[in-house]
């Protein structure tokens, strides 16, 4: 099951929706050991993932897919659990076989979609695998991403009455699949589901917003990001995702833990999942020039909230952004502002608290809650003085 905090993201009513993964069989008939075609998923009395696509009821294209998935493993090394997974999708698409599969991964507690390609005899490869962190995330979607040669493309549950695109036009589709759209590689551009009346929303919901991030994402990284405000469609505006995914970008720099070492194959931990949104610290004049804008990029991780600072000159130079931070009551962010990198140091100031920096340490911006100084040549350290308690942060080279 989706953890409670994801679902309360979701804001669809899925506490009232129903898995069930082991006993109750399955969606369409296929051999013991062979994947499920469909998911055992309901809302009320409606399959949210029936079987789909013209190879749906191929027993032997069931069988191959599962094969190639049975043989696929995780960036650490783990494999899929067959019993808990589901085929969403199995036909022709583009003149090739497409087998798409929600793909649980226990060792990680992680959710995969496998978008697996046929060669025509029968044979099935793992052509595109994205990870998303919070297990059962996939089948608890309404709409999933795929990337074909053509273009993005979606795959929507039964939930979905319709799917507009970027341009705000409906998109048609064959079996839950729309046809290509044109995505940006690295601009993030909005889609919207409406969903129909279900148990789980008696309603229904005229604008299920999401934010795809581009096609310039790459596996395993997850595309979509929940939007439900539209301050995310807001917050992202001119900025070039793939830099912000990027290994010293906000999304990207925060890698991946498994036990005691760093998964820089894995999903960072920084990866936006949903609620994302930007605030504007003050302006910052550097070397005398018009001043800039300096923001604030707040997101929600599946390892908790997570912020970056975003520089936007004023003479409409790059943007720079910072790598991410997690949620401190004294936020450190490293801006690598070329030949002045800087330090910026925010926290909510009130009469209690009291920063302290490094001897000799100029201030470029200096008011309650934010200081600006050059970023140290070496490691120092930074406190906030608050509620009887002090908090230490460090910044400058090394950064890792």
């Amino acid at each position: 099951m989706a953890s409670a905090r994801w679902r309360g993201f979701t804001a669809t009513g899925l506490s009232t929706l129903l898995i069930a993964v082991t006993a109750c069989g399955p969606v369409a008939e296929r051999q013991p050991r062979d994947l499920r075609v469909g998911y055992d998923s309901r809302d009320g009395s409606l399959t949210v993932w029936p079987p789909r696509g013209s190879l749906a009821e191929d027993t032997a294209a069931t069988a191959a897919v599962t094969a190639a998935v049975r043989d696929w493993r995780s960036p650490v090394d783990d494999r899929v659990h067959l019993p808990s997974s589901g085929i969403l999708f199995s036909g022709e698409v583009d003149g090739l076989p497409l087998a798409l599969v929600a793909a649980s991964v226990p060792g990680e507690a992680a959710s995969w979609l496998l978008q697996l390609t046929g060669d025509g005899e029968q044979r099935y490869t793992v052509s595109h695998a994205t990870e998303y962190t919070d297990p059962g995330y996939l089948v608890y979607s309404d709409v999933l991403p795929v990337q074909t040669a053509d273009g993005r493309r979606y795959l929507t549950s039964e939930r979905v009455r319709r799917l507009a695109g970027p341009n705000g036009r409906t998109l048609s589709d064959t079996d839950g699949l729309t046809d290509p759209v044109q995505v940006p590689r690295c601009r993030a551009v909005t889609v919207t589901a409406t969903l129909r009346s279900t148990e789980s929303l008696p309603r229904g919901r005229a604008s299920d917003r999401l934010l795809d991030l581009g096609t310039g994402t790459t596996a395993p990284r997850y595309p979509l990001v929940r939007d439900e405000s539209g301050s995310g469609r807001r917050a992202l505006t001119g900025l070039d995702t793939c830099l912000l995914a990027g290994e010293d970008g906000p999304f990207g720099s925060i890698f991946r833990r498994v036990g005691d070492r760093d998964v820089p194959q894995s999903v960072p931990a920084s990866w936006p999942m949903a609620k994302l949104a930007v605030r504007t610290l003050g302006e910052l004049t550097l070397d005398g020039g018009e001043p800039g804008e300096l923001e604030q990029l707040t997101w929600e991780s599946a390892e908790g909230t997570m912020s970056a600072v975003v520089y936007r000159p004023a003479d409409d130079g790059p943007v720079v952004l910072s790598p991410a931070d997690r949620t401190n009551p004294l936020q450190v962010y490293e801006l690598p502002v070329p030949d002045q990198p800087l330090v910026v140091l925010s926290w909510r100031a009130t009469k209690d608290t009291t920063l302290s920096v490094p001897p000799n340490t100029t201030r470029l911006v200096d008011r309650p809650g934010l200081v600006v100084a050059p970023l140290p040549e070496r490691r120092e350290t930074f406190s906030l003085a608050a509620d009887e308690k002090t908090h230490y942060r460090s910044a400058g080279s090394p950064r890792r």
